[in-house]
C-alpha cells in the first residue's frame, strides 16, 4: 500500500474494487486476443438462430472462448482474494 491508502482503508478498499471490472476486461482481452470495442460487443452478443440454416444456432461465445473467460474471472477474484489476505494481516 502507498502511503496515501494507507492512511485511509476506505479508500484502498474502493479503489481495488474499483478497479476490478478493468482488470477483468483486460485478462480476456488478452487471453482472447480481442481489443476493447471486441469485448464489448462479444459482452452484448446473444445466441440466435441461423437464418441460413433452420435449426441452427449462431453462437455468442464459442466453448472456449467461454472456458477462457471463467479462468480469467477466477484470476480476477483470486487478486481481490489476495488484496483482502494481506489486508487481514494488517492491523487496523
Amino acid at each position: 500500500m502507498n502511503n496515501i491508502s494507507a492512511i485511509n482503508l476506505l479508500l484502498d478498499i474502493h479503489t481495488t474494487f474499483s478497479k476490478l471490472p478493468v482488470t477483468f476486461r483486460e485478462l480476456v482481452s488478452e487471453n482472447c486476443d480481442w481489443s476493447t470495442p471486441t469485448f464489448y460487443r462479444k459482452m452484448r452478443g446473444r445466441d440466435k438462430p441461423d437464418p441460413n440454416n433452420k435449426g441452427k444456432i449462431l453462437v455468442a461465445l464459442s466453448k472456449a472462448e467461454k472456458v477462457a473467460i471463467i479462468k480469467q474471472a477466477k484470476i480476477a477474484v483470486q487478486e481481490i482474494s489476495d488484496f483482502m489476505a494481506k489486508l487481514d494481516q494488517k492491523e487496523p
